[in-house]
């Protein structure tokens, strides 16, 4: 397969309660920020709010189903989380190639997660592309 450097996924997906609580235990994150209402309503964000890395993992999956696709070895990822997501928003992922090696077949991508016009969650990823 060839890619170059620019070259773009995407996709979206709406947050539900479900998810949400699918997450909370798959992980054993069960934060009341998360998951209960009351609870949430008393902080600073004023309502329940997904986990950060729930929205993070989509980056996982376009990377494993698009872009570089099936195959794909994750090596490393940051992230900045930079605003929350509310359960019902809908996040859009995008992944932007910005380096390729391929001798060592490495791939470098800008990760990106926004509702809407607000960026939630911002980083790069490295990844291993298959043959």
């Amino acid at each position: 397969m060839t890619w170059t450097i620019g070259q773009r996924a995407s996709q979206r997906r709406v947050v539900s309660d479900a998810d949400v609580r699918h997450f909370a235990d798959a992980t054993g994150d069960h934060n009341p920020i998360h998951l209960d209402e009351e609870f949430a309503r008393s902080t600073r964000f004023g309502g329940r709010i997904a986990h950060g890395m729930l929205s993070a993992s989509q980056i996982s999956s376009l990377l494993a189903s698009e872009l570089p696709g099936p195959g794909t070895v994750y090596l490393g990822q940051s992230l900045r989380f930079l605003a929350p997501v509310r359960i019902g928003d809908e996040v859009e992922t995008t992944l932007e190639i910005r380096e390729i090696d391929p001798t060592r077949r490495r791939m470098k991508l800008h990760t990106r997660c926004a509702v809407g016009e607000t960026v939630v969650i911002e980083g790069e990823a490295e990844v291993m592309f298959p043959k």
